[in-house]
């Protein structure tokens, strides 16, 4: 029975690999500075494709309610419920770190 449940698992863990979830409707918002692939595109915005989802969370939460002040992300939090910023991070963590080969080249 244990073994099952192992097997069982196992195949979730890869299916949900198997099956990226799509793209939040919000993404463009995030993505003119940080990227869809979660790598910056302007200077000085920080690469968020595989930061860790609770770290991703805090700082969405500090943005929008000021505790981190920047003007232009606390603008582009606020009007974001609690379910966008959660598919906004789990977005941005599941991405791989490096970027992929057609944006290397970039």
């Amino acid at each position: 029975m244990t073994m099952r449940i192992a097997l069982l698992l196992a195949l979730a863990l890869i299916a949900t690999d198997a099956f990226p979830a799509p793209q939040p409707a919000r993404l463009g918002l995030c993505a003119a500075c940080h990227g869809a692939d979660g790598h910056a595109r302007i200077p000085g915005a920080p690469n968020l494709a595989g930061q860790n989802y609770t770290y991703l969370m805090n700082a969405l939460h500090a943005y929008k309610s000021g505790a981190r002040d920047v003007a232009v992300m606390r603008a582009a939090t606020g009007p974001l419920s609690e379910a966008e910023l959660q598919l906004l991070a789990h977005w941005y963590a599941d991405l791989p770190c490096t970027p992929t080969p057609a944006r290397a080249g970039h």
